[in-house]
């Protein structure tokens, strides 16, 4: 988005950034690898899995927006947790996505599967955190809602506590 001025004879374009816009920039590198710059500057490097280059560096784009969703429910939800006072020893998020069979493949099915391990841990309240990311604060789970079908599983292991 550009704000544009006029000084005199010359027309100024003012690049205005926004939180509501993201931009990346792509560059094919040869083969089937490109590099991609996020909008902070970092850069990562995208391949098919069956470029000849293939290096367990490159990350395929598929998988890529399964960790995009992980990573967006994972911060509301240690957010969330945090604001509950809710601790735990261990949290980790499981998402399996199926592709469907035909062009142009994409996920119809995707599994979430939270797992929160501690002690005295509450259902209800790490199903509220949860519930919350998934109804009302993860951007990313909305837009995996437009094509896929989404199941939401949540596992508790409630730990000992050590002497």
């Amino acid at each position: 988005m550009f704000d544009k001025w006029i000084l005199g004879n010359l027309l100024v374009l003012v690049t205005i950034h926004s939180e509501m816009k993201h931009h990346i920039h792509l560059t094919w590198l040869g083969d089937e690898n490109f590099e991609i710059t996020m909008p902070e500057g970092q850069k990562l490097l995208i391949q098919t899995g069956q470029s000849v280059q293939w290096t367990s560096a490159g990350l395929r784009p598929k998988p890529l927006m399964l960790a995009s969703l992980a990573g967006c429910t994972a911060i509301d939800v240690v957010m969330l947790m945090k604001k509950m006072r809710i601790e735990t020893r261990e949290f980790a998020i499981d998402v399996t996505g199926e592709l469907t069979e035909q062009h142009p493949k994409y996920y119809h099915q995707v599994i979430i599967e939270y797992t929160f391990t501690g002690t005295n841990l509450h259902m209800e309240k790490l199903t509220r955190c949860v519930k919350l990311s998934e109804e009302k604060y993860c951007g990313v789970m909305h837009m995996f809602r437009q094509f896929a079908e989404l199941s939401i599983r949540i596992h508790i292991h409630n730990t000992e506590t050590q002497h």
